[in-house]
């Protein structure tokens, strides 16, 4: 087991250990959340949470903030800023918070950073102690933001949920086993909050494995994309309650052109139940997503600590 996988394994004692924040979103503002890469992705599934718990949101990335913010957001209506950033160092989240620090908006910083630039720039920081082997894949850290980030939002993720999990994690080893035979085309589908995590399990198995992957709402993919569906396709559905019928059923004609589901939440060529608390779901998939990376990096002999062309902290000059 090498310090990625363990990293994955154990987040769940870091997961316990971060305290809800003392701070709430507010009505009669647009919450805009905004990150790079991973953090880009978790902030899609923290503005829907957002949004479904009455709290206008959307996710930018960083630089489109910065650059064409008024593209996104009309220049005239009251904005909050919600900062994801496991380093607090990245270029263009830095650059976006310092824009608003000028324009005397107030800032949250999520972050597994205390101390950074970014914590420096807020008015306010909700910090997350991460892995101490965490390298340049992010991991606990991804979780630990989204799992700050929902609970902002106010979505209830107790123990029950940090369980659950646990289980899942545990029940997706031996499924990954048994799916992987040398597929080389995979697939993330979710809907909702689930969406965003979709993205970061095809960004995962991108940067650990080097192989094609893609994420789509569910039932868009079947509009062009399904076109490349085949034996060698491996497709995770992350289901969501309210659409389960209509997930379901595209999974069954996924399979019917011969990819392998892993169904979480719902029916696949393998099924994996999702308990935990109502809302916490993007959460409680997130390691087994992160997992399935690691576990078709090493099927072909990739060593995740070093991965191809990226760095631990991205930084950009002007």
């Amino acid at each position: 087991m090498n310090a990625t996988e363990r990293g994955i394994r154990e987040q769940f004692s870091f997961w316990r250990a971060l305290s809800s924040p003392r701070i709430s979103p507010r009505t009669g503002e647009m919450h805009v959340v905004i990150g790079c890469g991973t953090s880009m992705h978790v902030g899609e599934s923290i503005a829907c949470a957002l949004n479904e718990a009455g709290f206008a949101a959307r996710a930018v990335p960083g630089n489109e903030w910065t650059r064409r913010s008024s593209s996104y957001v009309p220049s005239d209506m009251k904005t909050r800023l919600i900062a994801l950033s496991r380093s607090g160092e990245s270029s263009e989240t830095v650059a976006a918070s310092v824009l608003r620090r000028h324009s005397d908006q107030e800032v949250l910083a999520i972050t597994c950073s205390p101390g950074s630039t970014l914590t420096r720039l807020v008015s306010e920081v909700i910090a997350a102690e991460t892995h101490p082997e965490e390298g340049i894949i992010l991991t606990a850290s991804a979780s630990l933001m989204l799992m700050a980030g929902l609970r902002y939002a106010g979505v209830e993720i107790g123990p029950a949920s940090i369980t659950a999990a646990e289980i899942l994690l545990d029940a997706a080893e031996t499924a990954l086993v048994a799916l992987y035979r040398g597929q080389s085309h995979f697939v993330f589908l979710g809907g909702g909050a689930f969406h965003g995590v979709a993205r970061e399990g095809a960004l995962k198995m991108k940067e650990m494995s080097l192989c094609q992957s893609e994420a789509h709402h569910p039932l868009e993919y079947r509009h062009g994309p399904v076109s490349i569906i085949d034996e060698h396709s491996f497709v995770v559905m992350l289901y969501h309650p309210d659409t389960r019928e209509e997930e379901a059923q595209l999974s069954q004609e996924l399979m019917d052109k011969g990819a392998v589901v892993l169904g979480l939440g719902g029916p696949g060529t393998v099924s994996l139940a999702v308990e935990g608390e109502v809302g916490a779901g993007p959460l409680i998939c997130l390691p087994v997503l992160q997992l399935l990376g690691e576990h078709v990096a090493r099927a072909k002999g990739i060593d995740t600590q070093t991965p191809r062309h990226l760095a631990k902290v991205v930084t950009f000059s002007h």
